[in-house]
């Protein structure tokens, strides 16, 4: 009989599920994450898997892993890990680096045969060698036991081999005192076509969670702290997910039907495929066969008075370019959406990157300005692409969002909130039958054009790419009016920085030293600076949102401190930009461009490095 186990409280615990492409590591992490948002937990992940569909088997480029960090207060997904949970010898060499000393590893005993080590890089065996002696290693014999179970039960022998992810699950629901009866309703949902598949997997799971509990080498067992949060329905959401309810819920406090036309590449192809599941909410998904495509479908839908969008990442923004520009000279609302990652060309699919900030606002031919958002954190994108479709529609104008791999694949806590308290959309939608209508009449106040609905009384109109007169949208090459028309597209951007909020800074007010973010990486900088304050550290930290236009009081904001440092994950575009607009003052850089996020801990050196 089992004795019972001392339980210890902590405030946070960061766990990492690696293994081969096809070991299931993703599902195990998902099924991880969502028991422990289900049992009261803050949660942040990140996954991480490579570009093959099935990479080469037992190798370290082939290796896919789920980090899950859960607790009292989860903004970041965590520098290293407690627990690491690896399948095979290859996953085990390629996460070591990120285990912490003292750690915990569960390991699959099976399969560290000699062509496995070989594979991985092994001269030796880790499990025999005394190399891991500063961690707790575990490597019972996984894959017989589950296979054992599954058969049992009527699985297939290939299938019951995968069951193996299951077993280690369980193992991990016991170090941190969770019960079985969330991640078993859990199984029941994902296969809930599958009855046999749920039953066995369960039973596997138990049987890896009742393996745990005999084992003397976990003396103790570990509660994590719950997040206290406020009252509301919460949901463990992704970037991408939150950015297609934040379009689904512009749509919906526009009164304009939402329309997307967009080619799927990773890492963005889940927010088309979410809003494929909603045409019951008046979405309008075009799957087409290429990224000029899209956009220009989109460009037509906006025409037509649809809430307009379209979805890419780096390559497909390039492709998407020429287009941009004609709604730009167009004037037609387009929410443009930019899941980031690692380029230049094809580059690493799978991995992360702001490099395609410089992109964003200059790669266009001619003088052709898009508002620039970028979203912070996983439910931070709901909000994002929420208020991107609302200046897009009420600047008349194009709007590119910025988020990345990390911030869109990851996850975390969402409390969902009511359409009818979100700021109110007002898109300029001309009247019927006005006897003063002109395409290009503009508000004079912000310089909008009136949107003018196809099939509308009385408002036949004409816009294209060429460039048109000042009111009457007739075609024009006359030098002095295309002055003027370029003049007023700018300038109705830049008067959108009266109406966007001020920038904020968190930090001590007798701070000297400024550190600066934007996009995805607000986690991991606010954690650092809060770091470097307890430290002792003069420090504090603005996190941009808004990126052109910049807010108002930028140049304030600025003027405050004897070190600016600016972090961003790409070569300092960001900083380069800041140069641009305000080079009354000197930006210091810290940059990394690994295709991973920051960790803290390097965040953390920088500061103090100045």
């Amino acid at each position: 009989m089992a004795t019972k186990k001392q339980i210890i409280e902590r405030d946070s615990v960061v766990v990492k599920f690696v293994g081969d492409s096809g070991d299931g590591m993703q599902l195990s992490g998902t099924l991880f994450s969502d028991a422990a948002a289900l049992a009261g937990n803050d949660i942040a992940t990140f996954p991480d898997y490579p570009a093959e569909i099935r990479a080469p088997h037992n190798t370290v480029a082939g290796v896919s892993g789920f980090q899950v960090h859960i607790g009292k207060e989860t903004r970041i997904i965590g520098d290293t890990c407690d627990v690491l949970v690896a399948m095979n010898p290859a996953s085990l060499k390629a996460n070591l680096k990120w285990v912490k000393l003292g750690g915990t590893i569960i390991t699959d005993g099976d399969g560290y045969d000699e062509k496995s080590l070989e594979k991985a890089g092994y001269s030796s065996n880790p499990l025999t060698d005394n190399s891991l002696s500063s961690y707790k290693v575990i490597a019972p014999a996984i894959t017989t036991l589950a296979k054992e179970i599954a058969l049992a039960n009527g699985l297939d022998t290939k299938s019951a081999a995968r069951t193996k992810n299951m077993f280690c699950l369980g193992m991990v629901y016991y170090i941190f005192d969770f019960e079985l009866d969330t991640p078993s309703c859990l199984l029941e949902h994902r296969f809930k076509k599958k009855p046999l598949m749920a039953d066995v997997n369960k039973k596997v799971l138990e049987a890896g969670f009742n393996y745990a509990e005999t084992m003397e080498e976990f003396e103790s067992r570990f509660h994590i702290s719950n997040v206290q949060l406020e009252k509301g329905k919460y949901r463990n959401i992704t970037g991408n997910i939150a950015t297609a309810w934040g379009l689904l819920a512009a749509s919906e406090r526009s009164g304009r039907d939402l329309f997307l036309g967009s080619y799927p590449i990773t890492p963005a192809t889940e927010i088309l495929i979410e809003l494929a599941l909603h045409k019951s909410l008046g979405a309008k998904v075009f799957q087409a066969e290429d990224e000029i495509a899209g956009i220009c479908s989109a460009i037509g839908a906006s025409f037509a008075g649809s809430l307009a969008c379209t979805t890419t990442s780096g390559p497909g923004l390039s492709l998407k370019s020429e287009a941009i520009g004609l709604a730009v000279i167009t004037e037609l609302p387009l929410v443009i959406v930019d899941v980031q990652r690692a380029g230049p060309s094809t580059g690493m699919p799978t991995k992360s990157e702001q490099s395609d900030l410089n992109m964003a606002l200059f790669g266009r031919n001619g003088e052709a300005p898009c508002i620039v958002m970028a979203a912070g954190s996983p439910s931070d994108c709901f909000y994002a692409a929420y208020n991107a479709a609302k200046y897009a529609m009420e600047t008349m104008s194009p709007v590119i969002l910025l988020t990345d791999g990390n911030t869109g694949q990851g996850s975390e806590l969402f409390r969902i909130p009511k359409v009818a308290d979100l700021p109110a959309i007002n898109p300029p939608i001309a009247k019927p039958n006005d006897p003063d209508y002109q395409p290009y009449r503009r508000d004079p106040e912000t310089l909008v054009r009136q949107w003018a609905i196809p099939g509308t009384e009385g408002l036949r109109h004409r816009i294209g790419g060429l460039e048109k007169t000042d009111g009457l949208g007739l075609v024009s090459t006359d030098p002095m009016n295309h002055q003027k028309m370029v003049d007023y597209r700018q300038e109705k951007i830049n008067r959108l920085a009266q109406r966007i909020p001020q920038q904020e800074v968190f930090g001590a007010e007798d701070a000297e030293t400024l550190i600066i973010s934007w996009g995805g990486t607000r986690g991991a900088v606010y954690t650092a600076v809060k770091e470097a304050m307890a430290n002792g550290k003069k420090v504090a930290h603005a996190h941009f949102s808004y990126i052109m236009p910049l807010p108002t009081n930028t140049a304030e904001v600025l003027s405050k401190y004897k070190n600016i440092l600016v972090c961003e994950l790409n070569s300092g575009q960001f900083a380069n930009y800041l140069r641009m607009t305000h080079p009354e003052f000197v930006y210091k850089q810290y940059n990394k461009i690994q295709g991973l996020p920051f960790t803290v801990q390097e965040l953390v050196n920088a500061i103090n490095n100045i």
